[in-house]
């Protein structure tokens, strides 16, 4: 029986944090790394020791098999937990940590090869009796094949990286025009990401749900199922809200559901935490979408309708013991929900953002998963995912409900967030029915407006700016009175929307901003730099708020906004999308450069690829014209608002 009392967590971020809690808890002592860029990271911080293991970009740290195992042996770690992503499904990673007489803290390697390959997976699914979609998923990957079969599928269709998931070397594809170059896109972000260029191609199914189920095996022969989740309320084929229990689910569907993840799970002869994914349609059919060898990000939300810990149960299992459940003594109670804090602007096309976090309040009540701490910067080199909000309930509602408050209690100041979808998408109407399916974002959300500013939050963000001013040259407020009749007019801008505002100082010390026609009246009692306590036009408030500079961060229902003080520079950036200036959208590498000086171009072609946060994003002309310089090659380092190409 294995025996292990030091863990390093081979990762980073909030799963690092969340292995710590529970292993430390059970008495285990742990092992960080991290790389340059995560210095001063809260898992870093966190564990008992930690190391460095290199630069910033993974493939030179945290995919870096031999400084993992040179950090084990430097710490006498006896056992690595690999978290999820990065070299969780790896299964040369498994087989290395085994050779050096570690304990790896997952399947078995010839499982996770399996398993990791959406091609041989699907073969031996098929074998097993698991159902299973239509499509092609045979060795010959050449474009000629892979055309001849998309013809005989039919479209539209799925391209699926067969190394990995989340959504990278994934793409619909609803017509032949468009399959290269989707094919072209695919590969190279599989490769990237996976070091598998290697493709399947499956029929696209309209509108399913995405539900799946939580696998528990061990070393003495017992798999066991605990529930499904659904997950599918989703951007580019990643995960933004999950659920447990599936609202349309059925104890029919459940035990038929659980028994085809049994039989997947028994095909590879499974030991540890996994998750059979299925696609469901809307009569009741399931197809196997793919099984994930490790621990989900959604796993909180099983964990809260079971009363269970499944990193505890991991490292039960690792250790040699049996499952502590049967099948049957497995219950469900109450209903849980997740949301992922993303660090993307979803106006931009869900643009990953990058930043230091200025503030960091998360919501109480709740279970919050989280890396992040004040003065954290926010790279490009990683996923953008910062945290997930969790909230159980007796009932669906009650657990929505307490999950809305908490995503807008939470304060995140300093870098973009997706906070503003997540209070819109969990206020849906068909949301709040339970009505949904994986097409639900891009039906309605497809035109996804920047968070601006409400004409209160100005007024209160020009009486913020107007006391900073006051302060520069008065001890106190009290000293406004002078020249109080002579009103202040100010410049505010939230993102490239410029607002005029005047300010003017009424008895007792309270503000009238004038913005938009609107009188708002503002008497801010009380801040600290960190809180204000004001009465907008009658009503008190708390409002969380960073301010340095001409910079004011705000937080709001709907996320932090960031307001810029222009009063002494008006100067207004114009949109780039209409003219010839291509500039970095985000920090982030060139992988190619599609075009040279000297060539023309018509509006919409793509010029440049940008790849950030394990994503490629193309990068096309705002208008038509020729190419008059181009100032980055393949291989550079960009970073946000840097100009890359000039179109004249």
């Amino acid at each position: 029986m294995p025996t292990f009392t030091k863990i390093l967590i081979a990762n980073r971020g909030e799963i690092a944090c969340r292995i710590q809690r529970t292993a430390q808890t059970l008495g285990y002592r742990t092992v960080a790394i991290y790389s340059d860029a995560d210095a001063n990271a809260l898992h870093v911080q966190m564990a008992d020791e930690a190391v460095n293991i290199g630069p910033a970009p993974a493939q030179q740290s945290y995919l870096n098999i031999p400084a993992i195992l040179e950090a084990a042996n430097r710490t006498g770690a006896d056992a690595i937990h690999p978290g999820y992503g990065f070299l969780s499904e790896n299964p040369e990673f498994a087989r290395a940590c085994l050779d050096a007489g570690l304990v790896f803290i997952g399947p078995s390697a010839e499982a996770i090869e399996l398993m990791g390959s959406k091609r041989l997976s699907k073969i031996a699914m098929l074998n097993a009796g698991v159902p299973c979609i239509g499509g092609y998923q045979g060795a010959e990957q050449d474009d000629l094949t892979l055309q001849r079969e998309a013809e005989r599928i039919g479209y539209p269709l799925m391209i699926k990286a067969s190394a990995g998931g989340g959504g990278r070397g994934m793409r619909l594809v609803h017509s032949p025009d468009t399959l290269l170059e989707q094919l072209r896109t695919a590969r190279s972000e599989a490769l990237k990401a996976f070091g598998s260029a290697e493709l399947i191609l499956e029929q696209a199914l309209i509108e399913p749900r995405h539900v799946e189920v939580q696998l528990f095996g061990d070393t003495h022969g017992n798999l066991i199922y605990l529930g499904e989740r659904d997950c599918s309320i989703q951007r580019r084929h990643q995960k933004v809200v999950e659920e447990a229990p599936c609202p349309v689910m059925t104890n029919e569907l459940r035990q038929a559901m659980g028994e085809a993840a049994l039989k997947a799970g028994r095909a590879v002869s499974y030991v540890g935490a996994g998750t059979v994914e299925f696609l469901l349609d809307r009569t009741g059919r399931f197809y196997f979408l793919e099984m994930n060898t490790r621990l989900q990000v959604e796993h909180p939300v099983t964990e809260l309708i079971t009363g269970l810990d499944l990193v505890n149960w991991q490292l039960h299992i690792a250790a040699g013991l049996p499952l502590p459940l049967r099948q049957e003594d497995v219950t469900l109670s109450g209903h849980a929900m997740e949301v992922r804090l993303y660090a993307e602007d979803p106006s931009q096309e869900f643009l990953p953002q990058t930043g230091d976090v200025v503030r960091w309040e998360p919501a109480e009540g709740v279970r919050i998963d989280h890396g992040l701490h004040e003065g954290q910067q926010i790279s490009p080199f990683y996923d953008p995912m910062l945290g997930k909000i969790i909230a159980h309930g007796a009932t669906r509602e009650e657990a929505r409900r307490k999950l809305l408050r908490a995503v807008e209690d939470c304060v995140l100041l300093g870098v973009g967030s997706n906070q503003q979808l997540l209070t819109h998408l969990l206020k849906h109407p068909q949301f709040v029915a339970g009505d949904f399916s994986t097409g639900f974002i891009a039906e309605h959300f497809s035109n996804i407006a920047s968070h601006t500013a409400t004409p209160e939050e100005l007024g209160l963000a020009a009486a913020l700016f107007y006391q900073n001013s006051a302060n520069a040259h008065r001890d106190s407020l009290p000293g406004w009175r002078n020249n109080a009749n002579v009103p202040w007019n100010c410049c505010l801008a939230v993102q490239d929307e410029i607002k005029t505002v005047s300010i003017s100082l009424l008895a007792d010390n309270c503000l009238q901003v004038d913005v938009d026609q609107q009188a708002i009246k503002v008497h801010l009692q009380s801040i600290d730099g960190r809180w204000a306590s004001v009465i907008l036009n009658g009503i008190r408030r708390r409002t969380a708020y960073h301010l340095e500079g001409t910079q004011l961060w705000l937080a709001s229902a709907s996320g932090g906004l960031r307001i810029t003080n222009r009063t002494q520079s008006v100067a207004i950036r114009q949109a780039e999308a209409s003219s010839g200036t291509v500039k970095a959208p985000m920090d982030g590498a060139i992988v190619e450069v599609r075009v040279s000086e000297g060539e023309s171009v018509s509006k919409g072609q793509l010029l440049l690829v940008l790849e950030a946060m394990k994503m490629e994003h193309p990068l096309k002309a705002g208008i038509g014209g020729v190419v008059k310089r181009v100032q980055v090659v393949a291989g550079d380092q960009v970073h946000n608002r840097q100009v890359l190409l000039e179109i004249e």
